[in-house]
């Protein structure tokens, strides 16, 4: 099986949670893509000609179009791929999403780093304090576990309710994008706790869900190189429209020179000339030398976008 401009090519790399959010759900949707692994750390030559400086991983491509963060990559997979109940999956997915992101998985990352269960070398301690600008003590986490473990305790005692009083996955009787928004936390616990950790056998629905997601798998995947990757991009065009959005309160207009940042933490700048924007993302164009011009996508919701 060989890529071309038209396969979903995912950067990503085995460990990231935020790739197992968007890996389950090619799996949801029983789609074929291409797994171009990226370093853990910085740097990654093969991902920034393409994102112009977006470092976070998951990226999924799409011939020259990049689709930065999972809320950005949700809604074009099911753009492309639509489920049958469309507003749905996607309204919920989406919400769910922000909410797993910023709330479970904080917590989840203090309790698996500080109980010293998940290897973390100088390099990558120093990575990931670049990455949210201020020192990453997988020791300091120690102390904060108790709070860590009442906090996601009460978080996931409302998904056993939603389970209890629903189908047998977050939506009803079939997996959507609800459940890949939620999974990857769970996952990621088992990264540290591979026979689980004591805390879900508090909650027997939730642990059956788990298992119900986990053996949908991740579709058909191959892999690709970072080379090839960036071939691809380099010979494709990209498949954006021009559009203006009328009622964006910032007013922008297609041909804007603009910066986009996330609003959390990775906050390296992308610059280049606004395509297109809605109330769910926002698109621009940039060229590299390696890949001539492509056009990044990102998502509005948790990020900052500026004229230059």
């Amino acid at each position: 099986m060989k890529a071309d401009e038209n396969s979903i090519i995912l950067h990503q790399y085995a460990i990231s949670t935020f790739s197992e959010k968007v890996r389950v759900l090619l799996g949801i949707k029983g789609l074929t893509w291409f797994a171009c692994d990226q370093p853990v750390i910085m740097p990654k030559p093969n991902l920034t000609p393409l994102t112009g400086g977006y470092r976070k991983i998951p990226v999924m491509q799409i011939g020259a179009d990049i689709y930065c963060d999972t809320r950005a990559i949700f809604h074009e997979l099911e753009r492309r791929f639509p489920s049958t109940e469309r507003n749905l999956s996607l309204g919920l997915g989406l919400t769910l999403s922000f909410w797993a992101d910023r709330t479970l998985f904080p917590q989840i990352v203090t309790i698996v780093f500080g109980a010293g269960v998940f290897p973390a070398d100088d390099a990558f301690i120093k990575d990931r304090g670049t990455l949210i600008g201020q020192p990453f003590d997988p020791l300091a986490m120690t102390a904060a576990v108790p709070q860590a473990l009442t906090q996601l305790r009460a978080h996931l005692n409302g998904l056993e309710r939603l389970l209890a009083d629903g189908g047998p996955f977050l939506a009803g009787e079939r997996p959507s994008l609800a459940d890949a928004a939620v999974f990857h936390n769970f996952n990621f616990l088992r990264l540290g706790f591979p026979h689980g950790h004591p805390l879900m056998q508090t909650f027997p629905k939730l642990g059956a869900w788990e298992e119900r997601v986990r053996a949908i798998g991740h579709g058909r995947r191959a892999e690709i190189g970072g080379d090839q990757a960036l071939d691809i991009a380099r010979d494709a065009q990209s498949v954006e429209s021009i559009s203006r959005d009328p009622d964006d309160p910032m007013g922008f207009e297609p041909g804007d020179s603009i910066r986009v940042a996330a609003d959390d933490y990775g906050k390296d700048q992308v610059v280049g000339e606004l395509i297109s924007s809605s109330a769910d993302h926002v698109a621009l164009r940039r060229r590299h030398e390696r890949v001539g011009d492509v056009v990044v996508h990102f998502p509005r919701a948790g990020f900052v976008v500026d004229r230059l």
